[in-house]
């Protein structure tokens, strides 16, 4: 019988001081939230890095962090923006390298309106990819020295295929495809996208990275497993197709839940 996947998590430095053994007694990877704004990434951050290493000794998963994403798209039209962006990428480059950290989560520039719209403006969806070169060709160059992925994260992405292509386009194994099980199981009941698993065997090998938050298909609402309506055997199934080994990161509201969102899965016989 196959072993059954380990589950990681996604939380803050003080959420990990309560859950630092919980996340050691298997090698579960970690993903840390604090770095996701500019305010902090403009500051002395040092002390938190410091503060995590000291939480995380004797950790064997793998590490990274959730990058910065507030008041910006990442193919924005502003030349301005864009440098704006890529300034804060290479801050959390920097957190990266400092933590040692081996993810790096950014966000879909793809809208529900850029799907509705897109056909009737030809070349929509190069001149996307070319603004997001312009952003990340030199990040994802970097993050490949550092041995490190970014992975694209589905926010309101209607069809699956298109984060995809923007990974694709890179031709670097630095730059490759996140799943956020709850925004997806959203654009399914809101929008009407393709359901969960769908997402899954089209991101196919790129999909090195799985956000797992339960979800009602209306609002992002981040519950823990088990508390909303994802219908969690479809998805799994397709994630043992895989050979990219994704992390499976669960990204919860009350991080107190995690255990319990881990021991929801381990009932069903899906992960541990």
């Amino acid at each position: 019988m196959p072993t059954l996947p380990v589950l990681g998590a996604a939380m803050t430095i003080k959420s990990l001081e309560t859950l630092a053994g919980f996340m050691k007694e298997k090698p579960r990877d970690l993903e840390i939230q604090d770095f996701r704004e500019a305010k902090t990434l403009m500051s002395d951050w040092s002390p938190l890095v410091e503060k995590a290493l000291k939480l995380l000794d004797g950790h064997e998963g793998r590490l990274g962090i959730h990058g910065p994403f507030f008041g910006f798209p990442i193919d924005s039209h502003d030349p301005d923006i864009r440098a704006v962006v890529n300034r804060r990428m290479h801050q959390a480059l920097d957190v990266c390298e400092a933590l040692k950290a081996t993810h790096m989560v950014v966000h879909s520039p793809f809208t529900t309106w850029s799907f509705n719209n897109m056909p009737i403006k030809p070349g929509a969806l190069d001149k996307i990819i070319g603004r997001c070169h312009q952003v990340f060709d030199d990040v994802v160059s970097r993050a490949g020295d550092l041995g490190l992925t970014i992975v694209i994260e589905n926010i309101e992405d209607k069809d699956p295929s298109m984060r995809r292509k923007v990974a694709e386009s890179f031709k670097s194994d630095a730059m490759a495809v996140s799943l956020d099980t709850g925004h997806a199981y959203y654009a399914h009941g809101s929008t009407g996208s393709p359901p969960i698993d769908y997402y899954v065997r089209d991101a196919g090998n790129f999909l090195k990275h799985v956000h797992l938050q339960d979800a009602d298909g209306y609002g992002d609402r981040h519950w823990s497993l088990g508390e909303g309506n994802i219908l969690w055997h479809p998805i799994f199934a397709e994630l043992a197709k895989l050979e990219s080994d994704p992390r499976l990161i669960i990204e919860i509201k009350d991080h107190s839940k995690i255990p319990a969102s881990v021991a929801h899965l381990e009932k069903l016989g899906l992960a541990q």
